[in-house]
């Protein structure tokens, strides 16, 4: 939605210098109408109708009272389901009782195994522990300075083709921010062994096998597992064959690499092609399947998440043109024009604060799911052996009782000098022994192009554009995101 009236209140004399406290900004932003949401459903409405919603969208199925409850339970025909919706439930599933809880749900393998196999994303167990292992040394803090350089490189590639672009003619953000990441994480996984071309290949992939796969496969869904036998055929088809053509590409440049090992290129492949080979640091060879399955793990973890996150920054930075002047400001006061580097970021608090908010307001990965192995009791209820066990971050990050005006675009929240919030009332990476590896990649990544891009650029939602959110694996602006850009 383009808040015309909003940004009539947000643009106020206050200069960009005199930057508002926490409590300050909360009271500003409780004047403003709230960034897009999605509407709550009537309490009054079934089960049933809520589950014919959520197939569309799958935040539809919450009510207003989900939004301040801390547990409930339900249960659908031979599948119970508890909903974690606090930091203390969350702690003592994704961390205390982890071991019990390490296994996704039946929903989250079926919509997922297609396309990422055995991968870290929906393995569980030993598996798990030993890929968790062999994967963590590719993503370690002495390696990622290296990385930003891949980040702001791929970044100024793309402020060179805006400024080349029509100045009358808009752009899809979202789609610009999926090529911008798809060119970095590709780069970063592959080296030089991977094009644009691939890269985008790669994406179209996962964008179709979204679109086809039965995020809510409602037989899993009711613990029927075998009517998924009487599913659509054809949906089932399209998602084998989108998850094929991910496969063929990534099977492609692993065999190039391969090729051409040996020539010391500083990639995440070079390191799983190490560990396929000897083990790497822990004497545990990966199979060259694996090698594949987890660079499509961390091509997908690395990609479609933070465009989404990036492009929710950039509507939020048009809904509060007070907040991008304040981000606009920091950067000219720090980088003065100049590229971006891996020691900038912990100098630019209020762009990591705007992401942070970003991801608050959208978290890009808006369902997790676990699968009890044996019985427990989470707060009051009683967890039976088989149980999924839900836990929100769309509804943790608005949680009534968590967050002052939790509607509300407040990256103050996010400062240095502010609380910081629970992490297990904060999770847009998870928490806990599954935390996402890439969690700092991530965060430098969205400091670094928000940073590169907003120093050159103010982009303008197109007026009229109506935005509304889409819900399947990921949380993505429906439709894309048309924007105008206005060079500074």
């Amino acid at each position: 939605m383009h808040h015309d009236s909003v940004l009539c209140k947000a643009v106020t004399t206050q200069s960009a210098n005199d930057h508002l406290g926490l409590s300050e900004a909360l009271n500003r932003a409780k004047g403003l109408e709230p960034p897009v949401k999605v509407t709550p459903v009537s309490a009054s409405k079934g089960i049933v109708h809520r589950l014919r919603l959520a197939q569309h969208n799958l935040l539809s199925v919450w009510r207003e009272e989900d939004y301040s409850i801390r547990t409930s339970r339900m249960a659908l025909m031979k599948q119970d389901y508890v909903l974690c919706n606090s930091p203390d439930t969350v702690r003592r599933v994704f961390l205390e009782q982890h071991d019990n809880y390490d296994r996704k749900s039946p929903q989250m393998r079926r919509a997922l195994e297609p396309l990422l196999d055995d991968g870290l994303f929906v393995s569980d167990g030993d598996l798990w522990r030993q890929r968790r292992r062999q994967c963590a040394p590719s993503l370690t803090n002495a390696l990622l300075p290296g990385f930003c350089t891949t980040m702001t490189a791929s970044a100024e590639e793309t402020a060179k083709r805006w400024a080349q672009h029509p100045s009358d003619t808009p752009i899809d953000m979202l789609t610009e921010m999926a090529h911008l990441t798809a060119r970095i994480i590709g780069r970063t996984i592959f080296g030089d062994d991977t094009t644009d071309e691939e890269a985008e290949q790669v994406v179209a992939g996962f964008t179709e096998y979204q679109r086809h796969s039965e995020h809510l496969d409602m037989a899993n869904m009711l613990g029927l597992p075998f009517l998924s036998l009487l599913g659509n055929p054809l949906r089932r088809s399209r998602t084998r064959y989108s998850a094929k053509q991910v496969h063929e590409i990534i099977d492609r440049i692993i065999d190039r690499h391969t090729h051409r090992s040996g020539q010391g290129q500083h990639s995440l492949i070079e390191s799983f092609m190490t560990s396929m080979k000897d083990g790497g640091d822990n004497g545990c060879p990966m199979g060259r399947k694996a090698v594949r399955n987890e660079a499509i793990v961390m091509f997908m973890a690395g990609h479609e998440t933070t465009a989404n996150a990036l492009a929710w920054c950039w509507y939020l930075l048009d809904y509060d043109p007070q907040a991008m002047a304040r981000l606009q400001h920091e950067l000219d006061d720090v980088l003065g024009g100049r590229t971006p580097c891996y020691a900038d970021v912990a100098k630019l608090p209020y762009t990591m604060a705007v992401f942070e908010e970003a991801m608050r307001l959208y978290p890009p990965v808006p369902m997790l799911s676990r699968q009890a192995r044996g019985e427990d009791k989470v707060r009051n209820r009683d967890v039976r052996e088989g149980t999924v066990l839900l836990v929100s971050p769309w509804l943790l990050h608005r949680h009534r009782k968590l967050w002052e005006a939790p509607d509300h675009f407040v990256p103050e929240r996010f400062l240095p000098e502010a609380p910081r919030p629970d992490k297990f009332a904060y999770l847009p990476f998870s928490v806990g022994p599954r935390v996402c590896l890439g969690k700092r990649f991530g965060l430098y990544e969205g400091v670094l192009c928000l940073a590169t891009l907003a120093q050159h650029f103010t982009p303008k939602l197109v007026k009229g554009h109506q935005v509304s959110i889409e819900c399947r694996l990921t949380l993505r602006p429906q439709g894309g995101l048309p924007m105008m850009l206005q060079p500074r």
